[in-house]
């Protein structure tokens, strides 16, 4: 039996035996050089992060070409910390789903340090702001998906917890983009020192995002007199803080039991997952797809790690905003998104499962193949054609990855307006008519039918979390399943909004369209499948 702790790491023949293999470098002696030498502090200790981010400094630990790891750190509570980082002495178990049903079991030593920023543990923060006033800090990153980024609600009026924190300044914040503007200011009033701020989440020019949100808060603090105008010149200054643009690409799923059995079958132990306070599922082990893709701007004020020796990719911001573009916008999110939702109403547990229908699998193939590739300009760094063939025909039908339409469900409220409207905007910019368009307002009506919450057989199951269902629900609660003429004009508060959907469905010709596929999918049980099948003839 074997652990998957610092203590454990010292039976190199039992992990042997199990498969395993292990840092090449001394994981004690990382960890204490990081206190003193941070490079890299990375927000949201998540599946992502531990699965694919820390793996690539743990290759360059390896190699010798780092001796800093990554301290990480929470805003939303230590739950994740105390429960699966501390006890494991944040290590982690990285198992690779491979298509032939095999896998590959490594342990990820390069994460040192896990921290609570919230400010619930003022150690943690005294901490985390001291590392921040270090000249050897690099970046500063981030896995938070796109609702961390948001300062505003729908009504377009700053969140509660914002309005809090213009109020309160920099010394009691609780937002992560307000920490961040907090962590800076420590930064800028101990030298000043360059540093770039990377956000690795899938969402639109995500750099953009983070910046955008900081200055905002940046700027009402020094309205109130809590930070300088040489703060705000600091943040405005590329050659001092950066906020490069960044594509990322892998499928971490939620831990999957049948892992967490092989695991306990080569005898490691302590494996079990956890259901976190915000509801999430985390487990010791990260199991992910092998195929990675990381693209990023090089735009790094105070240098960086040399990722690019480990398979990252450095362009200008174009060549990451055509990357980003071609897989958010129309080769894997759309069709993850389409997958999902419908998957959801059809009663699917598996995304694998989903490619064994031959109906979703017209579907996403339409809408990637027919639909996205229109308006997909070329990135060079990746080929768009060679990438949608690579999801469609080896990592969406891949059994071995436990991953769930539920899960990818989660937030899609925040995803729409880049997953769907970004696609629909290039029409119009490339003067192409989206009145010909089936299977991208399919995915559009497929969400609104799945907001029903009532599955294609009648019975209600439970949406995924997303923090704009109390609101949808409210909009479409006129609509009922089994009326179709219940739709009429109760969709149009919804599908008219362009900041859901990025668009005014009306005024790009589709929101009667989609009207008409919604009635039809709620006609009663099994309209679904049908409308599928009519209008992917």
């Amino acid at each position: 039996m074997v652990a998957v702790t610092l203590e454990g790491l010292k039976d190199k023949e039992g992990f042997k035996k199990a498969g395993v293999t292990l840092p090449a470098f001394d994981v004690v002696k990382v960890q204490e050089y990081s206190k003193d030498n941070p490079v890299w502090i990375h927000a949201g200790p998540g599946n992502i992060f531990r699965g694919f981010v820390a793996s690539l400094q743990q290759s360059l630990l390896n190699e010798g070409w780092q001796q800093s790891g990554i301290q990480t750190v929470s805003f939303h509570g230590a739950d994740l910390i105390d429960r699966i980082y501390k006890p494991h002495d944040c290590l982690t178990m990285e198992v690779t789903l491979l298509p032939d049903k095999n896998v590959e079991l490594k342990v990820i030593g390069s994460v040192v340090a896990g921290y609570e920023v919230s400010g619930k543990r003022p150690d943690d923060c005294k901490t985390i702001r001291e590392m921040f006033c270090k000249k050897s800090l690099q970046l500063f990153s981030y896995t938070i998906t796109e609702k961390g980024y948001a300062i505003k609600g729908i009504d377009g009026k700053y969140l509660p917890i914002v309005e809090d924190d213009f109020a309160n300044g920099p010394a009691k914040c609780h937002h992560a983009m307000s920490i961040t503007a907090a962590l800076l200011w420590e930064r800028y009033q101990n030298g000043a020192y360059p540093i770039a701020v990377v956000s690795m989440d899938n969402c639109s020019h995500n750099g953009d995002k983070v910046k955008d949100a900081v200055l905002t808060i940046a700027k009402v603090w020094h309205e109130k007199g809590f930070v300088s105008e040489g703060f705000i010149d600091y943040l405005t200054d590329s050659s001092k803080v950066s906020f490069p643009w960044t594509m990322i690409d892998k499928i971490t799923p939620r831990p999957d039991p049948e892992i967490v059995a092989l695991l306990k079958d080569r005898g490691i132990v302590d494996m079990d997952p956890i259901k976190t306070e915000r509801g999430t599922f985390i487990a010791p082990f990260v199991n992910a797809e092998k195929p990675q893709y990381l693209i990023v701007e090089d735009a790094f004020p105070n240098g960086r790690p040399p990722l690019e020796k480990v398979g990252v990719l450095f362009t200008d911001k174009q060549g990451v905003d055509l990357c980003e573009r071609m897989k958010v916008t129309t080769c894997l999110n759309p069709l993850h998104t389409a997958l999902a939702v419908y998957g959801c109403v059809l009663g699917y547990e598996r995304i694998s499962a989903e490619m064994d229908d031959p109906d979703l699998v017209k579907l996403i193939k339409t809408l990637g193949y027919d639909e996205g590739l229109k308006v997909v300009d070329d990135p060079k760094i990746l080929s768009p054609k060679a990438f949608l063939d690579e999801v469609i025909n080896e990592r969406l039908p891949n059994k071995c990855l436990p991953d769930s339409p539920q899960r990818i469900a989660t937030d899609t409220s925040q995803k729409v307006p880049v997953r769907f409207g970004e696609t629909l905007k290039n029409y119009a910019k490339k003067g192409l008519d989206t009145g010909n368009l089936v299977a991208l307002p399919l995915a559009i009506a497929g969400w609104v039918r799945y907001l029903l919450a009532i599955d294609d057989n009648g019975k209600e199951f439970e949406l995924s979390d997303d923090p704009l269902i109390p609101e949808l629900k409210k909009i479409i609660s006129p609509i009922r399943f089994g009326d179709p003429a219940s739709v009429g004009e109760n969709l149009k508060p919804l599908l008219s909004n362009a900041s859901i959907f990025g668009v005014d469905l009306y005024a790009i010709g589709l929101g009667s369209k989609i009207e008409t596929m919604v009635a039809d999918m709620i006609c009663g049980p099994g309209a679904v499948r049908k409308t599928l099948q009519m209008y992917l003839k």
